[in-house]
Formats: C-alpha cells, structure tokens, sequence
C-alpha cells in the first residue's frame, strides 16, 4: 500500500461499483489530514493538487507535489496524486516527472469547439507522459461554467465529447456547484443513470461537498465514480484554527492550532472515504 496511479484506482472502483473520493491538498498539513482520514477508514483516496493551490504556492507545483507524493508512498493505504482544475498548459506541464499521475485540464469555459481543440491537445499531452487526463464538459452559464445553477450535461454531447477528445474521465454538471458551504445540492440521479451507461470513461463529480453523504452515497450508486472534495475540508480546517485562537488569542505556535486542524480534515476524510468508497 503505497503511492499508484489514478487510472488504477478509478478503474478499480469503477469494477467494484464503489466510488473513489479526491480530496484537495493546499499544504503539507492538507497532505497529512487526507492519509491519516484514508488510513482510518482503510480505504485508497486521491490526493488532489489544483491550479489554485499551485498559485498560492508562488505558482511552482513541484515543492508541494513532492511532498505531497511523499506523503503517499509512506502511507498505509493506497493513494495516488492528481493535479486538479489546470486552465494553463504552462503548470499542466510542470506536472511531467512528479510523481503526479493524472491531470483534469478545464477549458469548459470555451465554447464547445474550442473545449474540443484545447482538450484534446491536453490529452495527447498526457497520455505521453503516461498520465490519466479528465475533462469537464461545459456550457457558458456564470462563474460556475457547467456547475452553475440549472446547467446539466447532455449524454449525447458526453459521448461526442469523449471521443473527440480521448480523455479518459469526466466531470459532468448533474446538479452541484462548487465552494457551496451547505450541503444542500440536490442531484439529478436519473441523469446520472443515463450518463453512466451511455459515456465510455468514468464520470467525475465536481462540487461534492454541497451534496450530503446519502445523496453522495445515491450518485456513486448511480454511477459516479470519483467524487472530488475540497471546500468542506477548508470549513472543518478553519473552524478548528478559529477555535484554538478564540480560546487562547495569546497563542503565536502555529503547531499549536495547526494540529488539532489536520485532526478535524483527518476525521472528515474518514468519514467521507466510507461513504464514498466503503459502499456494498
């Protein structure tokens, strides 16, 4: 048990009919929380790395990716490294020889020709460097894309999308949005049925910590096979912090709050891992 690759296991919770729970990681302390959570629960996960958190990182990936792949191969469960919601080819291309093995590039702000074109550039890259590329089918509607309010993927327009592409996941729009902060998403599980059974790669969905865990549960049922988490770790993370500084405003070691932090994100992570990949 030890770092492997994306494509391993999500096709292997695709064959057992589970799902796959991809976890962000901002910080080494991030890094730590999500192998401790996934060791608890003794299920793998995916360590996600996005554009976002390469940013906050003075725009280098390969420090907190080698960390973050370190972390991995010494942990007691199995899990891979993935960069996440890449929109520049310039930090999609840092991630050659990391350690990171699969990437999700997002053009689905473009229209759809241009998502086609950029993506499927994206994709040979990848596949040269032997990594796993997952994609976001998207329509223009605001600051969400293919997440905002009411947008939905067409199953046809998927399976068009796929095979022009090559990509090898995808995320789809089926009802949740992403940075929700309560967990009231409702899903659409019909379409999620449909989507599963007429697209040829393994669906994604993006936004999961708006959906509660027994819907959750439903959309893995329904076919989803890895689901991405971010946002309800950075609230469990924080109010943690909050907690320590408010008790004691004296305090200045940051291992002081830094701690019970990583403990909080360790438990949520526990806690999902079941939901998402421990299902029967």
């Amino acid at each position: 048990m030890t770092l492997v690759s994306t494509a391993a296991l999500v096709e292997r919770a695709r064959t057992a009919g589970v799902g796959v729970p991809a976890f962000n990681v901002i910080t080494l302390e991030h890094a730590e929380a999500i192998a401790a959570g996934a060791e608890r629960a003794g299920l793998p996960a995916i360590l996600q790395i996005s554009e976002n958190a390469v940013k906050f990182h003075n725009g280098r990936l390969g420090p907190i990716a080698a960390a973050t792949v370190e972390v991995a191969r010494q942990a007691g469960v199995d899990l891979s490294v993935h960069l996440d919601h890449v929109e520049d080819l310039a930090v999609l291309h840092q991630s050659a020889d990391t350690g990171i093995s699969s990437a999700m590039f997002d053009a689905s702000h473009l229209d759809y020709d241009a998502n086609v074109a950029a993506t499927r550039d994206a994709a040979r890259w990848a596949h040269d460097q032997q990594m796993l590329l997952e994609a976001e089918l998207g329509k223009v509607g605001g600051k969400d894309g293919a997440h905002a309010p009411g947008v939905r993927t067409d199953p046809q327009e998927a399976v068009d999308f796929v095979a022009a592409t090559g990509v090898d996941a995808l995320a789809v729009a089926v009802g949740s949005s992403h940075a929700m902060v309560e967990r009231t998403a409702a899903l659409d599980l019909a379409l999620i049925g449909r989507l599963a059974t007429q697209v040829p790669v393994p669906l994604v969905l993006h936004g999961s910590s708006g959906v509660a865990d027994e819907m959750l549960a439903a959309a893995v049922h329904a076919g989803m096979v890895k689901i991405n988490i971010g946002t309800i770790l950075n609230v469990s993370w924080t109010s943690a912090v909050r907690d320590v500084l408010d008790a004691d405003p004296a305090v200045v070691d940051p291992r002081t709050y830094l701690r019970p932090a990583r403990d909080s994100v360790a438990d949520v992570v526990a806690r999902l891992s079941t939901v998402i990949g421990g299902l029967t």
